[in-house]
């Protein structure tokens, strides 16, 4: 079996032409306030501006445009397709779907956030509650697909990848030198397009991978150099909460990207309050998991140029309204 690789710099524009079909590029900005409270400057990549809220949507067209083109669509219409989520990738997945007509089915476990099933259900897609975890709801979604005859759309794939690095490619083309990136890892799609990017327009950036310090298996993975399985009990962050890494993902971490760091979940509410206080953006707790890992290296980051991704601004209301709620360190509220 070979290796996997990155999308080179041509599957990359393909890719952009793709999205660009269904949106706009999003914006990077840096906030005055929040280089002032980091100390250096800090570029963010919106990705919570997007049609679905989050940098999800790009891997989602890409994917189910190279389907179209092998004819696989065709081939599994009227039965479909499947996938696992705990809600940006289910959004993709229905957008894209719903964009080719044809029915999609996305598994969630139990206890998945409201609004993120709202909004898969608003794509019209039908929502199946399946298990405790993510890693649960991913294998009913495998079982429901070898005995429905549905396509199974994963939550890692070349396709995914190519189209992801399209928010990458923007920031790399947009924003000269950035010194340091830093990436939250779900499965690993939007590091690995980081990644892709920089090498397609021959950057010199150091990208540093950021995980939930309660669902730390590519943390481990990472520093063990082989695939370890962990618990995923992050309360905030559930875009992160992925017990089993995947094989390929790994891989190209390990090739390409500089470092892992873990942050808390309490860290992961600290950088919800600090991005609505400097940017006025709600993020996700993923979402916010970069400017988390940011504000805890800040010393390191001194006179460098640093970006990071708001990878998705998909929270429900109940959990913006406490997190908010609470005080920030050192007395702002």
């Amino acid at each position: 079996m070979n290796p996997p690789t990155l999308p080179t710099n041509e599957q990359i524009q393909q890719a952009c032409r793709i999205v660009y079909e269904a949106m706009q590029p999003t914006a990077q900005y840096s906030w005055p306030l929040l280089n002032e409270r980091v100390g250096t400057e800090v570029w963010i990549k919106h990705e919570n501006h997007g049609p679905v809220g989050a940098f999800k949507i790009r891997g989602g067209l890409v994917y189910f445009r190279h389907l179209r083109e092998q004819g696989r669509l065709e081939q599994n219409q009227p039965a479909g397709v499947i996938a696992a989520t705990r809600g940006n990738h289910g959004q993709a997945v229905g957008f894209a779907a719903r964009r080719e007509g044809i029915p999609a089915t996305v598994c969630v476990p139990f206890g998945n956030s409201a609004s993120k099933n709202r909004a898969m259900r608003s794509l019209g897609v039908t929502l199946v509650e399946h298990g405790q975890d993510f890693e649960e709801a991913r294998q009913e979604a495998r079982r429901r697909a070898a005995v429905e005859g549905l396509h199974y759309v994963p939550s890692f794939h070349q396709w995914l990848v190519a189209g992801n690095s399209t928010y990458s490619y923007e920031l790399f083309q947009a924003v000269d030198g950035i010194d340091v990136a830093y990436v939250p890892i779900g499965l690993g799609s939007g590091i690995c397009g980081m990644c892709a990017a920089r090498q397609a327009l021959g950057r010199n950036t150091e990208i540093v991978g950021v995980v939930s310090a309660h669902a730390a298996a590519y943390y481990e993975s990472f520093a063990q150099r082989r695939p370890v399985s962990r618990p995923a009990d992050t309360k905030i962050a559930d875009g992160m909460a992925v017990p089993v890494p995947d094989p390929d993902a790994l891989e190209l971490i390990w090739r390409h990207v500089a470092r892992v760091v873990m942050v808390t979940d309490s860290e992961v509410e600290a950088a919800m309050r600090a991005i609505f206080d400097d940017t006025s953006n709600v993020a996700e707790g993923a979402g916010a998991a970069g400017v988390a890992a940011i504000l805890k290296e800040k010393d390191r980051l001194r006179g460098k140029r640093v970006a990071t991704v708001i990878s998705g601004g998909n929270v429900d209301r109940q959990v913006v309204a406490r997190v908010l709620g609470q005080s920030l360190a050192g007395g702002l509220s």
